[in-house]
């Protein structure tokens, strides 16, 4: 009788760590999403920064009401996730400085581009910069593609770093508080009219700098408006 409680306790055993070991039959990520975020006037890539867009994802697959996930955009303008699950999604640009645009409901599989055209709140034109002594001046004038309904604008403010990596989440805090322009206006015909200038002093010599100015208006997520970035080469 020992012997075989013995044996049955031998087999449960095994029984047992056979279960605990067992694979995961669950397929991993199998799926990538890539594409561009255009300007719907120049057709050329949004101006923005690491993060300033949020590309939300819903999976439709199993639920109408599906936890969104988010991929942050590059600093380019563009957006990428190589982990996802293959399925049917909904997916939104959100959270940055551009008029509320319409979900697309697609299949996500393999790898699969989509772009996207935004609108932005606001653009920064007729933009020019030049260096006395060590002092970087930047000049625009700012322009809003659609008036109605646009949301009071707050401030201007210059964003400088010693790498191309440049903007509200990547700036020297020196350069950029202090010499920020506020607004706090509704848009007008002042302000369309208005040369903006934007003077940033004391850069340290012998650097090399990047920088851009960036407006912002009073939404829910206070993302900004970018110009191009510059190289600066304080000699």
């Amino acid at each position: 009788m020992q012997n075989i409680i013995k044996g049955l306790f031998i087999l449960l055993t095994a029984v047992t760590m056979a279960s605990c070991t067992k694979e995961d039959n669950f397929d991993g990520p199998d799926a990538a999403f890539k594409g561009r975020l255009l300007d719907n006037d120049s057709k050329e890539n949004f101006l923005t920064e690491t993060g300033g867009v949020q590309i939300k994802l819903e999976e439709l697959s199993w639920s109408a009401t599906p936890t969104p996930q988010y991929i942050p955009s590059k600093i380019d303008g563009t957006f990428e996730d190589t982990k996802l699950f293959s399925g049917h999604y909904r997916v939104t640009p959100v959270n940055g400085a551009f008029w509320p645009v319409q979900g697309v409901e697609m299949d996500i599989n393999g790898t699969t581009t989509q772009d996207f055209t935004l609108t932005p709140y606001l653009r920064i034109t007729q933009f020019t910069h030049e260096l006395e002594g060590t002092t970087l001046i930047m000049r625009f004038k700012l322009s809003a593609p659609v008036e109605t309904g646009l949301p009071r604008i707050l401030d201007v403010k210059p964003f400088v770093n010693t790498s191309e990596y440049v903007g509200s989440g990547a700036t020297i805090s020196q350069y950029t508080d202090p010499n920020k322009i506020d607004i706090n206006s509704s848009w007008s015909a002042d302000i369309a009219a208005k040369t903006y200038e934007i003077r940033v002093p004391n850069l340290k010599a012998a650097r090399t700098f990047y920088a851009r100015v960036g407006v912002r208006v009073d939404d829910s997520f206070k993302q900004f408006n970018y110009s191009q970035i510059i190289e600066v080469k304080v000699p």
